[in-house]
């Protein structure tokens, strides 16, 4: 499927889990440079994590990826695409609760193009690559952010980001990943059962209606 973007459109697949939704996200993909798609393991495994607490979950490919028109916007294009996937979550689950995050390069841009939209009530990132990218913006966040990492990724180790997470603020969860690397590899239903937790009855969950058992 397509969702509609001011280049034209985004190449996307929308998750919509069967009974009544809580919330619905969006989860953005790795570096596009990188090899990163909407395909992406630890982004299809969170979209299932969403799906299975009763979120409705967007993937998209940004701009240049795959059928997605435009091209490669050093992440500032890119944050366009990801409100633009809000606009289309918005118009297809009008009044519904919204989160959004991203895997590595995805967290970054996930993160700073929904921190300060009031549509948006809960952010998550994974495997935050913080040698590369600046995550300072967080501690003017005022909503729940949660950040998954693997204890040895080689972009950010759990020790690093904790670092980085506790000049933050309280509002934000850091979980460590004990033997997972930045892709999780051998350990991504943990990473999965992680995201789900933090909004089944976590912080995450009290803002998208409530702890669900």
């Amino acid at each position: 499927m397509n969702i509609p973007a001011p280049h034209g459109h985004l190449e996307a697949a929308h998750r919509e889990p069967p009974g009544t939704l809580r919330a619905a996200g969006v989860i953005c993909h790795p570096h596009p440079l990188q090899g990163g798609t909407m395909n992406t393991k630890a982004v299809f495994r969170a979209a299932q994590a969403l799906s299975d607490v009763k979120v409705a979950a967007l993937r998209f490919n940004f701009r240049g990826v795959g059928t997605s028109t435009g091209s490669f916007d050093l992440g500032v294009g890119e944050k366009e695409d990801v409100l633009a996937s809000l606009d289309w979550l918005e118009e297809k689950h009008p009044g519904m609760p919204l989160v959004v995050g991203g895997f590595s390069f995805g967290s970054m841009v996930a993160l700073s193009a929904a921190a300060e939209d009031s549509r948006v009530v809960a952010l998550f990132g994974l495997g935050l690559p913080i040698r590369m990218y600046d995550y300072g913006f967080l501690a003017d966040v005022r909503k729940p952010v949660l950040v998954v990492q693997g204890e040895e990724d080689e972009f950010g180790s759990g020790a690093e980001v904790e670092s980085v997470v506790a000049a933050l603020g309280s509002h934000v969860t850091l979980a460590r990943i004990a033997g997972g690397d930045h892709y999780f590899d051998g350990h991504i239903d943990e990473m999965k059962a992680v995201l789900s937790e933090f909004f089944r009855s976590g912080p995450g969950g009290d803002v998208v209606g409530g702890s669900i058992e």
